[in-house]
């Protein structure tokens, strides 16, 4: 599958090595990155039609989206 936008080490270039060391040794930063993935690709996937959804279902999973970006981002610059 081609880039999907929005992933977190394209989005945080300089964090991407605090982001894989977090990942490695807090369990609570590495499901919410999961998280933050499965619901990113979710939305990247329904934008580029191949799984498309309706515009309020897009809307509140592109919420979600940046409500775990905001948690991830205050993890990693604590």
């Amino acid at each position: 599958m081609s880039h999907t936008p929005h992933q977190l080490a394209a989005d945080f270039p300089e964090l991407a090595g605090r982001i894989h060391d977090l990942k490695q040794s807090d369990a609570h930063f590495a499901r919410l990155v999961a998280e933050y993935d499965a619901v990113n690709e979710t939305v990247h996937k329904a934008e580029t039609d191949l799984s498309p959804m309706d515009d309020l279902e897009l809307e509140a999973r592109r919420k979600e989206r940046v409500r775990l970006k905001d948690e991830i981002y205050a993890l990693l610059t604590r």
